[in-house]
């Protein structure tokens, strides 16, 4: 099997990502890039990687690059990926894919014109938390899906300065991207409103109000959901979130990103009317558990699982300490999207969060910011 060479553009966050390519066994060269070569020098004396690059320009003159994962500035999604595809590249891209409808239909029409492979990069997808409810679903414990929530709360001030004022749902995928994966279905209209505000400072920038904003959305079949994001001058505790509640089960995220999540089921009927404790009690009984989520590596090469783990990582007993499933990365998430972005390559196939799935969690995005600037107004989505 011939391997890949893959050039990772932006390494503040990006750096995460560089050794858990340099491992996977499909990978051939990793490439640097970054406008500070201090960085570059960093990570190449910590995992040996020599082939530094100061633009995007320079990695796509480079013939033996096969494929190209942007880990650079939002505003700059849009036009690197363009430029990445259009030079014969596979490319993965951070979140979002793009913050305007005429964007994300140029990027579109590139993928449909160029056939390259496009993965977003979305981090929610793959955590602990998400495998787990697939697997409740997959095996019908939940029953029918009844109803959903996803929430992203964060401070972004100190940031880079082109966060400033950023529009909630502009990055507002982590919210998002469960509900559209886990339903499996097109988000087909949504109602938001912007609430709060913020100084005049954060307005200027983007022209965006609002500190928080929050939508109810209508799925295709009738389904319904609620996402509220904030980003600035709103007083909560980091959490990346999200709660899908079932005719028999539901599950639901602590109220914190790394605290232990609640299973509620529904008792039936039955086993109640056998209990003489319940005799003459209203309602059904809804027992709550909190749950230890586990690690899910197994799908994972070898060479890679140790990066769903992070520093409780033990290499003397590895498989001890993956089962722990302690938090890396996004809970865990990580080296899974590199994983699936290699392979999708290296099998010639389309990558799980491909061009039909990106379009969705973003166009929802945007429509969300549309429908909050007026005023709450119904947006319908179209498809792809």
């Amino acid at each position: 099997m011939n391997k890949i060479n893959i050039a990772v553009v932006g390494l503040s966050f990006g750096g995460s990502f560089v050794p858990i390519y340099r491992d996977h066994p499909y990978v051939g060269k990793v490439a640097l890039c970054d406008l500070d070569p201090g960085l570059m020098d960093r990570f190449t004396k910590l995992y040996g990687i020599q082939d530094q690059y100061t633009s995007l320009e320079e990695v796509l003159a480079d013939d033996t690059i096969d494929a190209v994962h942007l880990v650079t500035p939002i505003p700059q999604h849009a036009e690197q990926i363009i430029q990445v595809l259009r030079s014969g590249r596979d490319c993965a891209c951070t979140v979002p894919m793009a913050v305007s409808h005429e964007d994300v239909g140029r990027i579109m029409d590139t993928i449909r014109e160029t056939g390259r492979k496009f993965m977003l990069m979305e981090t929610t997808l793959y955590t602990y938390q998400m495998f787990y409810v697939r697997q409740m679903l997959e095996r019908g414990e939940m029953g029918r899906i009844q109803f959903l929530r996803g929430c992203h709360y964060q401070d972004m001030s100190g940031w880079p300065s082109y966060w400033e004022g950023l529009p909630p749902f502009w990055y507002g995928t982590h919210a998002i991207s469960p509900l559209i994966a886990l339903s499996g279905r097109h988000v087909k209209r949504v109602v938001a409103f912007g609430s709060g505000t913020m100084d005049q400072e954060l307005v200027k920038k983007y022209g965006n109000p609002y500190p928080v904003e929050t939508a109810l959305l209508e799925f295709s079949g009738g389904l319904k959901g609620e996402v509220t994001r904030s980003l600035f001058e709103t007083a909560h505790v980091y959490k990346e979130g999200f709660c899908v509640y079932g005719s028999r089960k539901s599950f639901e995220w602590g109220f914190y990103d790394g605290s232990m999540p609640y299973v509620t089921t529904l008792e039936e009927l039955a086993d109640i009317e056998l209990n003489p404790d319940m005799k003459g009690i209203r309602g059904r009984a809804t027992p709550v558990a909190e749950i230890e989520v586990p690690n899910y590596y197994l799908d994972l090469p070898q060479e890679i699982r140790k990066y769903t783990v992070g520093k409780n990582y033990d290499a003397t007993n590895p498989q001890n300490s993956l089962k722990k499933g302690a938090g890396a990365g996004h809970h865990g998430s990580h080296p899974h999207l590199v994983n699936e972005f290699v392979k999708a390559i290296v099998e010639d196939r389309e990558p799980a969060i491909g061009p039909a799935l990106a379009y969705e969690i973003t166009k929802t995005c945007l429509c969300i910011h549309d429908s909050a600037l007026a005023g709450g107004v119904s947006i319908d989505i179209p498809g792809r």
